[in-house]
């Protein structure tokens, strides 16, 4: 450990040679780890670690897809978790909720996220294999479609599971204006109280 330690000092020594160097690169480092955690105190990344589709209403666009799914049949029994993250394994789960939750959190960032919000194949590849996963019995005994998967559809062999099923769980929701007045858990805003009174003066 010692000599980790030694090796360590030895490399920041090179790097940062003189004193002044080392003092911008802390107030750097500290400003940058401060920023971050700014940032990811105001995104809410907390509530992304756990399963309750609320941390979903951190983002405004998707109230009509809450509202929908707590009307629904799957709001007893499925999280958006449930249907929109795949479940072969700890690893592919996580992944998966990361990369994704990144692409939307950039997008809404940029102001690039719209009004309707329509799956990728590789979200729908996801949705489907959730589908069958849930429904192993109906899919696989009673209708014997379980066998293909949404990149077989796209080739025109079989349907996907919402070319029936067109209203589960969200109906034709397809954007803000078609659930106006519905009453969802929108978060309170994570500025402080003085800062908000401030900036509406």
């Amino acid at each position: 450990m010692k000599t980790l330690i030694l090796k360590l000092h030895k490399i920041i020594n090179v790097i940062l040679p003189t004193y002044w160097l080392k003092l911008v690169a802390i107030v750097v480092l500290g400003a940058g780890t401060g920023l971050m955690a700014l940032f990811m105190y105001m995104l809410r990344a907390n509530t992304y670690l756990a399963n309750d589709p609320a941390a979903c209403m951190n983002c405004h666009v998707m109230a009509p897809y809450y509202a929908t799914w707590s009307h629904s049949s799957h709001y007893r029994d499925a999280t958006c978790n449930d249907c929109h993250v795949p479940h072969q394994n700890f690893v592919k789960y996580w992944m998966f909720k990361a990369t994704d939750g990144m692409h939307h959190v950039y997008k809404f960032v940029t102001f690039q996220e719209r009004d309707a919000i329509i799956a990728s194949d590789g979200t729908n590849e996801v949705i489907m294999s959730n589908c069958i996963r849930c429904h192993s019995q109906l899919t696989q005994e009673f209708v014997k479609d379980g066998r293909s998967d949404y990149m077989m559809t796209k080739l025109g062999e079989g349907k996907a599971c919402w070319d029936c099923h067109r209203m589960v769980p969200h109906t034709q929701s397809r954007s803000l204006s078609s659930t106006p007045g519905a009453i969802v858990p929108y978060p309170d805003s994570p500025s402080p109280e003085w800062l908000r009174k401030m900036l509406h003066k």
